[in-house]
C-alpha cells in the first residue's frame, strides 16, 4: 500500500497458516507462538453479526476471555485450532431473578484442523460446554443464551461473516 510511506515486507504471505506453523516448528519457536490462535484480519467486529457497537464489542471481548480461560484450565486450548464466541444478534427470552429478560444469543465456535482447509467441531466434554455456557450467560451482560456451532468446514467457513 502506497499510503504506508514504507515498503511492506511480507515473506510468509504466500504460505497457508498450517505451512507457517510448520516453518515455526522447524525454526524451533516455542509452541505458545506456533500454536497461537489466528486473530481475524478485520478484527473482532467480524464476530459480531449486525451492528457493531462499543457495548457489543465489550460483550464479545468478555465472552472471548471466558472461553480462553476455561479452555486453558481444562487443557483443551492446546488441542483445538480456534475457539471464539459469535454475537449472533438473535434475541432470546430468558429468566433472570423473578422476571423475563430479552437478551442476545452467543454461539460458540470451537474447531479442530490439521490443514486449515477443512475443520471439524471439537467434541468437548459436556461439563466444559456447561461451564462455558453458565459463565457467559451469568457474567456477560445482555446475553441470554449460548449455543454450540457443530458445522464443519466445508460447507461452513471458520468465521460466520
Amino acid at each position: 500500500p502506497k499510503e504506508l510511506g514504507f515498503k511492506l515486507v511480507e515473506p510468509l504471505r504466500e504460505f497457508y497458516k498450517d505451512e507457517v506453523r510448520k516453518i515455526g516448528r522447524k525454526l524451533g519457536l516455542p509452541p505458545k507462538f506456533v500454536q497461537k490462535q489466528v486473530f481475524p484480519g478485520p478484527g473482532l467486529a467480524i464476530r459480531i453479526v449486525g451492528e457493531v457497537t462499543r457495548a457489543r464489542l465489550a460483550q464479545e471481548h468478555q465472552a472471548d476471555q471466558i472461553i480462553l480461560e476455561e479452555m486453558a484450565k481444562s487443557n483443551w486450548l492446546k488441542k483445538v485450532y480456534m475457539c471464539f464466541p459469535i454475537m449472533t444478534g438473535a434475541p432470546s427470552t430468558a429468566v433472570k431473578g423473578d422476571g423475563r429478560f430479552f437478551g442476545e444469543v452467543v454461539a460458540l465456535r470451537i474447531i479442530e484442523s490439521k490443514d486449515v482447509m477443512t475443520t471439524n467441531w471439537a467434541h468437548l466434554p459436556y461439563s466444559l460446554l456447561q461451564k462455558l455456557s453458565s459463565r457467559i450467560v451469568n457474567e456477560v451482560p445482555g446475553v441470554s443464551r449460548v449455543v454450540y456451532d457443530i458445522t464443519t468446514k466445508p460447507p461452513a467457513t471458520m468465521e460466520w461473516e
